[in-house]
């Protein structure tokens, strides 16, 4: 029996030397990988690649689909002397600014938001699920957003940027918000009042079009689904997959149930905040009650809370895998606590296949 509605992953990564230094080599091996059951694209800068499944009804589809796009890259990364880093944010510092994807759009991007387009270099990963409809994306966005801090926590795969620690789990997460279109979305209360928040930004040019709505979630531009784009880049594809049951879960239970809390934007802000921070090794907020919670209680609370169905034991495997070697950002500390050299950390996470 299908466990819900279908889904689709992207995911960006960032492209390196031997040396680990970014590499500006992105387009060229985007166009390099054909005949795939997913697709690979231009990301805005020159050392990133972007993947994305193809639509999938099960979590092995979206496991396998991962895989594969990953390996693909990663062999033409090699055969020009490359790696394939999947890391929230740029982890050796580099005085040479990363030059821009040559693409109008992209250019247009960093004339109109300047030192902001300028510093955003981040990789991330974002699930699509199916919807029938906007008013039902927006059930499910009103649903997941307070649970935003949990996935955030559980993601967190970006302690590092430009050689240093950050001392926050999800450096990326603090580098998104700057746009001025990112962050949680609102509470919509209904396809309307969507409709005018969105014209409100495109028309202050806040955001260029609807492709530019940087929110954690958004209903997508060009497909019918509701776009979840919490999470830094994972680790693996199991960590990945991970993530897609988990918001397809709450997608079926935004359904049946009210969301949990309704959090002022602000304050909303300062749980991402927490979360980005702390990520699984200290405490986040708990959505149902306000309170800060070892960050792992809200994890388990709301995986206990969903109905799985035929993700169940994938879901229950994955995330006793992540109790057992940590999250991303645990894994680069472990790495770097070895000799306290980033190159360690670029070997622990390159992807190989």
């Amino acid at each position: 029996m299908r466990p819900g509605p279908t889904l689709g992953v992207e995911e960006e990564f960032l492209l390196v030397d031997g040396s680990g230094r970014l590499a500006a080599a992105g387009p060229e091996i985007s166009e390099q990988v054909e005949d795939l059951d997913g697709q690979v694209e231009h990301e805005l800068r020159r050392c990133q690649v972007e993947s994305a499944t193809a639509v999938c009804d099960t979590i092995e589809e979206v496991v396998e689909g991962l895989h594969a796009l990953r390996d693909r890259l990663a062999a033409k990364a090699a055969e020009q002397g490359l790696r394939l880093l999947p890391s929230g944010t740029a982890l050796m510092a580099d005085d040479r600014p990363p030059r821009f994807t040559p693409d109008v759009r992209y250019h247009r991007m960093a004339r109109e938001f300047g030192g902001i387009a300028q510093a955003s270099l981040t990789c991330a990963c974002h699930v699509h699920v199916s919807i029938p409809d906007a008013a039902t994306g927006l059930r499910i966005s009103n649903h997941i957003r307070p649970w935003l801090p949990v996935l955030l926590a559980l993601t967190a795969n970006s302690p590092f940027h430009n050689g240093d620690d950050t001392a926050y789990a999800s450096w990326r997460h603090v580098l998104w918000t700057r746009w001025p279109s990112a962050g949680a979305p609102p509470h919509f209360d209904s396809v309307d009042a969507y409709e005018s928040t969105v014209e409100a930004l495109t028309t202050v040019g806040a955001a260029m079009d609807r492709g530019m709505l940087y929110w954690d979630i958004r209903l997508s531009a060009h497909q019918p689904t509701v776009e979840v784009r919490i999470a830094d880049v994972l680790p693996t594809p199991t960590e990945a997959a991970l993530l897609a049951a988990i918001v397809r879960g709450l997608a079926a239970q935004a359904l049946d149930a009210d969301p949990v809390a309704k959090p002022a934007p602000e304050v909303l802000r300062a749980w991402l905040w927490r979360s980005a921070r702390d990520g699984l090794t200290g405490r986040c907020v708990h959505p149902c009650t306000g309170d800060l919670v070892p960050a792992w209680q809200a994890v388990n609370d709301l995986v206990a809370s969903l109905e799985l169905g035929d993700d169940a034991e994938f879901v229950e495997q994955a995330l006793a895998g992540v109790r057992a070697s940590g999250n991303g950002a645990q894994r680069q500390r472990a790495a770097h606590d070895k000799s306290e050299q980033m190159t360690d950390v670029i070997d622990a996470l390159a992807w190989s296949g």
